[in-house]
């Protein structure tokens, strides 16, 4: 099963690379937003499968930028990303609307369906 998938993501370098190797494993990346009003806006009009969101986002929170994509009622799965250690945010990750997080060095299409148990 393709999964169709919105990064949000200010890491051009970052994008360059994970969005050829998740295609390779069946995520579409059906579209990419560098900050919270571009993330909203991409969600709404792509109805993505999941959201995989950077916990630091330029000058923003990708804490926030997930509450108001569960508050917009258009996020779909919610998954955090970072280059971070996941106990740097454990606290924020509990407690934000998110089926969870994942490192971007595991960031893959078979890491995202065991999140989200599907594998």
């Amino acid at each position: 099963m393709q999964l169709r998938c919105v990064i949000v993501d200010d890491d051009e370098n970052f994008l360059d690379v994970v969005r050829p190797s998740l295609e390779q494993g069946g995520v579409i990346v059906a579209g990419i937003a560098n900050s919270g009003i571009a993330a909203v806006q991409r969600v709404a009009a792509l109805r993505p499968d999941i959201v995989l969101v950077d916990i630091r986002l330029g000058g923003e929170s990708g804490f926030d930028v997930a509450r108001d994509l569960a508050a917009s009622g258009h996020a779909g799965r919610l998954i955090m990303i970072s280059s971070h250690a996941e106990g740097d945010y454990a606290d924020l990750i509990a407690e934000a609307p998110v089926a969870g997080f994942l490192p971007k060095t595991e960031l893959s299409a078979v890491a995202i369906r065991r999140l989200l148990g599907m594998a």
